[in-house]
């Protein structure tokens, strides 16, 4: 771990090379980004209970298809 000068000496750094007018927005968009990535990790769980959904809402789809089809050949 880095003491006490060693930290002075990198945040003198970081504030001359962007200046203390970016760092606020640096570390806003570090935090969004932190948060994005955490919620796309937890939403990756619900993304397969969706397609399985889907998949069944297709199958559905299907058979109801093939029913109006059968309906309507009957009734030609």
């Amino acid at each position: 771990m880095p003491g006490g000068i060693e930290l002075a000496v990198i945040v003198g750094v970081v504030i001359l090379l962007f200046g203390g007018k970016k760092i606020p927005e640096l570390a806003k968009g570090l935090g969004k980004g932190i948060k994005d990535f955490k919620s796309a990790v937890k939403d990756d769980e619900p993304v397969a209970d969706a397609k399985e959904s889907v998949k069944e809402i297709k199958e559905e789809v299907k058979t109801a298809t093939s029913e109006a089809k059968d309906t309507a050949t009957k009734q030609a």
